[in-house]
């Protein structure tokens, strides 16, 4: 008899039991939600089915799926009316979906359903926020994805953004937040920040570019490491209570037609203006040029012509 192969045997029946019961032991039990064991295994009982977006021709709604955040793959579904030709633009309802922050998706059958009906009743176009979900993604972050759903939603305000339905259909001087269950609390609690920060849709701009959108947060995150991302007051002044103390009279912003930060610039002037600030604030786009062409090509028309302007600026 070989002792050594029985004993091996027996350590890994052991072993295998004692995996067994890690596996089986949980960690905590929220049904119908979520069940969660001591191994990391999650369990979710509802709200896991998919519905592809599609046109229902029985109520006559489009639907279709975006990236709201290519950087963190965030996305939403949008519906439309069929037949939304009409002499005004449409109601908008940003709408997040409930399961106690643990469950359910924007994708959902329950609520793409709930939102073909919704949509085809109330004549709106409607965007269904798909946020991260916990314990994988811990609150705060379902706030955060809403609130990148809602700035993404208002940079499309005045016809900017790059999603169609949005910039001819939204009416954004009729926008509603809509949500149940846990869905309810982003509601309430996205009206609350969006009254305390008012996104401006200039600033909002960048994130129709993905690259942009990519770029500027790693730049600024690993420069600063600690900083609470791109509505920190160090690199948004919209989000600075000092700002109408800035210590001038008189500002001049010039930005480029295809730079990327083009809309940074347009957004610090309104803000300036904004602010209560006691100066002037001019901005200057050149149409068709990149980020910092003046240096890149300082013999062009253009660029002498900007410098033409800094001079006449700095002599006035």
């Amino acid at each position: 008899m070989n002792f050594t192969k029985i004993s091996a045997l027996i350590l890994f029946q052991i072993l295998l039991l004692h995996s067994l019961s890690q596996a089986s032991e949980i960690l905590y039990d929220i049904y119908p939600f979520i069940r969660v064991y001591k191994n990391g295994t999650i369990q979710r009982f509802i709200g896991q089915g998919y519905a592809p977006p599609s046109t229902d021709p029985s109520i006559k709604v489009h639907s279709k799926d975006i990236k709201f955040s290519r950087n963190l793959n965030l996305s939403a579904r949008f519906y439309l009316p069929r037949y939304p030709i009409s002499p005004h633009k449409l109601p908008l309802l940003i709408y997040f979906h409930g399961g106690g922050f643990f469950t359910e998706s924007a994708f959902s059958p329950t609520y793409h359903n709930y939102l073909n009906s919704l949509v085809a009743k109330a004549r709106v176009i409607a965007v269904s926020v798909n946020y991260r979900l916990a314990p994988e993604y811990p609150l705060p972050i379902a706030y955060e994805d809403s609130w990148l759903a809602l700035k993404w939603t208002f940079s499309h305000f005045k016809g900017n953004g790059n999603e169609p339905w949005l910039k001819k259909y939204a009416d954004f001087g009729h926008v509603y937040l809509g949500g149940d269950s846990a869905g309810g609390n982003l509601a309430h609690q996205m009206a609350i920040r969006f009254g305390l920060e008012n996104p401006d849709p200039a600033i909002g701009n960048e994130s129709e570019n993905a690259y942009a959108e990519a770029l500027l947060e790693k730049l600024w995150l690993y420069a600063y490491p600690n900083s609470s991302g791109l509505d920190d007051p160090m690199v948004n002044p919209g989000m600075d209570p000092s700002l109408k103390n800035l210590g001038c009279k008189r500002v001049f912003v010039y930005v480029a037609g295809n730079d990327l930060l083009r809309f940074r610039g347009w957004f610090y002037k309104q803000e300036l203006e904004n602010s209560g600030w006691n100066g002037k604030a001019k901005v200057v786009e050149v149409k068709g040029e990149d980020h910092v062409f003046n240096l890149a090509k300082p013999k062009s028309s253009k660029a002498v012509e900007m410098l033409k302007m800094l001079a006449y600026f700095l002599n006035s």
